[in-house]
């Protein structure tokens, strides 16, 4: 799609003043903890979910997956939408999406089917939301100031995602799993007329739109969900099962030759010929799907086999899904001393084992205190792996490149969490099942150690980072990190805009 031609507007902006720069940290702080809470939030109350609404596996596998696809897929589009309609204006349509979305799936959802739509477009919003909050954070904030108003930012998404299933589970255990969207109104509704008020309207104008693309990359990827989630239900060779495998494998075979031969792909395969980039985004995709297929079926393990409330679980969960807020500094600052690689794979090579330990002492009625010492060594290589892995991106390429850099990224493992439930869910379907707490044990078990093989294979790939690469710091966000960050964003938007 061509630009509009009218001149670059980001000239006239209003100058940067304290006020609008505190504003602006404050209303995209509480817009990326909502959007960040809601990709654990719904794990604590999927029994819930399932106990009304009915339904098996595969919808509450789609009551994930449909926000994390959607989230991905246009995740990229919604930050050049921004730039070329402006991001004020296009976050305040991401959050009114949004926030609709969380009241259709509180209020309107008469049944799975419906509470999975609202989720997609849970998505939507997502989409174009995130990618806004740091470009106008960056815009706002003055240089000297950046990197504190960002490692604010960080820290506070980083706590939405450590919280996500302690705060599902309280809701859904004391209120209803409604309130878990509920929660996104009123906050949704405070933000819109905030940030008209407050925030500064910026443009790059230049920005382009890489419509077939996204088609190709949204079509192929959810024919791969669909076939790997609809496959122990409808049979592995079926003709819909095969048939939307074969369709989602060429759609994105397709998709990647685009990459590789238009001229503003929105994933430009070009990137990929650097060893380091390729390496830390296989590692990351890999690490989402374990990581991510982990956690859904372990936050069900403890409700359906263990008996814990959703509180309970969600509390027991707090040392992994936490345990990046307190490692993480720590983290960095041995990955700057040292380099990213070794960082990262000792942190993928812990994230594995903690899963195999868990699924070596996986039992229904097990203790708490049998399960903890996998939680601690999970969580703590999260958050060896967390720390560095965006910086590591950011240092495989040009500063210019930074912005799609980050968001190809973090668009890899929103891909990495949606194919980690298909597939350990999968195999969670061919081995156990819901019937009894022994059956829910048997599936998450070799499902689990899937898992665990998959981070392996991570940590094989980080190994093919180069040696002695220096990060560059980003804030460090937990395991749901923004794209587009900070200067990276100015970057992005001056690339575009032709400065």
């Amino acid at each position: 799609m061509s630009a509009p031609k009218t001149k670059d507007r980001t000239a006239r902006q209003r100058p940067r003043d304290p006020r609008t720069a505190r504003w602006t940290l404050i209303v995209t702080s509480v817009a990326g903890f909502m959007a960040a809470l809601d990709n654990l939030v719904v794990t604590t109350a999927l029994p819930a979910i399932r106990n009304d609404l009915g339904g098996g596996l595969a919808d509450l596998e789609w009551t994930v997956s449909a926000y994390t696809l959607t989230f991905a897929v246009l995740l990229m589009p919604g930050a050049a939408l921004g730039d070329r309609f402006g991001r004020r204006r296009l976050f305040i349509a991401g959050i009114g999406v949004f926030t609709v979305a969380s009241a259709a799936a509180a209020a309107v959802a008469p049944g799975i089917d419906a509470l999975i739509a609202a989720r997609a477009l849970q998505g939507v919003g997502g989409a174009i939301m995130m990618p806004l909050t740091l470009t106008l954070l960056a815009a706002a904030v003055p240089e000297a100031r950046r990197g504190a108003a960002l490692g604010i930012f960080g820290a506070v998404t980083g706590v939405a995602v450590a919280c996500g299933p302690l705060v599902g589970g309280v809701l859904t255990e004391h209120l209803s799993w409604q309130w878990i969207f509920w929660l996104n109104v009123p906050v949704g509704a405070v933000l819109i007329p905030l940030t008209r008020l407050r925030l500064a309207e910026s443009y790059a104008p230049a920005a382009r739109l890489d419509v077939p693309g996204t088609l190709l990359a949204g079509g192929g990827l959810f024919g791969i969900v669909y076939g790997l989630v609809s496959g122990h239900v409808e049979g592995w060779t079926s003709t819909p099962v095969l048939g939307a495998l074969t369709v989602g494998t060429l759609l994105l075979a397709a998709f990647v030759r685009h990459g590789a031969v238009a001229a503003h792909p929105v994933l430009p395969i070009r990137l990929f010929r650097d060893r380091g980039f390729a390496a830390i985004n296989a590692a990351s995709t890999l690490m989402f799907l374990g990581m991510f297929g982990s956690i859904f079926l372990l936050s069900q393990y403890l409700q359906n086999a263990v008996g814990y409330s959703p509180t309970e679980a969600g509390l027991r969960m707090l040392p992994w899904t936490a345990m990046p807020l307190v490692v993480a500094p720590f983290a960095g600052a041995l990955s700057d001393r040292i380099g990213g690689r070794p960082v990262v794979v000792a942190g993928l090579v812990l994230q594995s084992a903690g899963l195999a330990l868990y699924a070596l002492v996986l039992d229904p009625g097990m203790s708490y205190a049998a399960q903890l010492p996998a939680l601690i060594v999970g969580g703590f290589g999260m958050a060896l792996f967390f720390a560095p892995a965006m910086s590591v991106v950011m240092s495989a390429v040009r500063p210019a490149e930074q912005g799609i850099a980050s968001g190809a990224n973090t668009a890899l493992r929103e891909v990495g969490g949606a194919l980690g439930i298909a597939v350990l869910g999968a195999v969670f379907a061919a081995a156990g099942g819901y019937g009894s707490p022994r059956a829910f044990t048997d599936g998450v078990v070799p499902a689990l150690r899937i898992g665990a093989g998959a981070v392996a294979v991570a940590a094989l790939a980080a190994l093919l980072i180069p040696r002695g690469s220096r990060t560059r710091t980003v804030p460090a966000a937990g395991p749901e990190p923004v794209p587009a960050t900070g200067p990276q964003a100015v970057e992005r938007a001056r690339e575009r805009a032709g400065v």
